[in-house]
């Protein structure tokens, strides 16, 4: 964690060590197709590291995967987000028609109706897990929930009701409370009742009635799409984000391909990386 600075007062370049606090959260993963899973969240990472000034340092946001809109594959997979030497996972797609079983990633997508198993989360061999499991279906007309970043994606019932997505991890590295990471809803096939998203918002909901499509995991948050209906559409999975926080006597400088904004608040710069390339750095100075 970043020392504490007097009020009013500017650190020393000399005596500050630079200690960059952050979170890397990856894309979510786009809802499966026809009564299918929910997209699993991408896997959200937070640590602290102390770092070298005009030090090139590796910089990548994931985009969301795709809805998937046709059988024969589950909704397309987040795409992981880097920060030096941190990567989080790209979010498993949700189980669909001809795919019926969640893909794994950084969290797991849900199961596809007609009792199929959620993809894995991925936990790296370090803790905490970046992500958890997908739901599995239970039920020959339901989708499981995708797996968010603090819980495995819910199970459909018995009673037609698609699974809800895993709640997100609540984060306040930018100042206030945010929830990154929530998966997407399972839909249902010939009945109302299509999943939520996880954490109530941010993750997609499945669709609602036999005709109801997914919707899209909330951008720049990492969250799954919601699964299809019957014959229809899963929503997309929200892109990524990464956040770094530190002491207010260090700028940080970004490559032409960043997308960023950075906020002073109690002796700390607080930069959101909104879009980031696979040849993107930043460094300080």
């Amino acid at each position: 964690m970043i020392g504490a600075i007097a009020a009013g007062a500017v650190a020393d370049k000399a005596t500050t060590p630079l200690s960059v606090e952050f979170l890397v959260q990856a894309g979510g993963a786009g809802g499966g197709f026809d009564a299918g899973g929910g997209g699993g969240a991408g896997g959200f990472r937070t640590t602290t590291q102390t770092l070298s000034p005009s030090t090139n340092y590796s910089l990548k946001v994931g985009a969301g995967g795709a809805g998937r809109s046709s059988s024969g594959a589950t909704g397309g997979v987040g795409v992981s987000s880097i920060f030096n030497t941190i990567t989080s996972s790209g979010g498993g797609g949700g189980g669909s028609t001809g795919a019926v079983v969640g893909a794994s990633g950084g969290c797991g997508g849900g199961g596809r109706a007609n009792n199929n198993a959620g993809g894995t989360g991925n936990s790296g061999g370090f803790s905490p897990v970046e992500g958890f499991a997908g739901g599995t279906s239970a039920n020959p007309g339901a989708g499981a929930g995708g797996g968010g970043s603090s819980v495995v994606g819910q199970n459909s019932t018995t009673t037609v009701t698609g699974g809800n997505g895993g709640n997100g991890t609540t984060s306040s590295l930018t100042g206030s409370p945010v929830i990154y990471g929530s998966g997407g809803g399972g839909a249902v096939n010939g009945a109302t009742g299509g999943g939520a998203g996880g954490s109530a918002a941010g993750g997609g909901a499945g669709g609602t009635t036999a005709r109801g499509a997914g919707t899209a995991g909330a951008t720049n948050l990492g969250c799954g799409g919601g699964a299809g209906g019957d014959t229809l559409a899963g929503g997309n999975g929200g892109s990524g984000v990464v956040v770094l926080k530190f002491a207010d006597s260090f700028t940080a400088t970004f490559s032409g391909g960043v997308t960023q904004s950075t906020a002073s608040s109690g002796g700390f710069k607080i930069s959101t990386v909104t879009a980031a390339g696979v040849s993107d750095t930043v460094s300080w100075a």
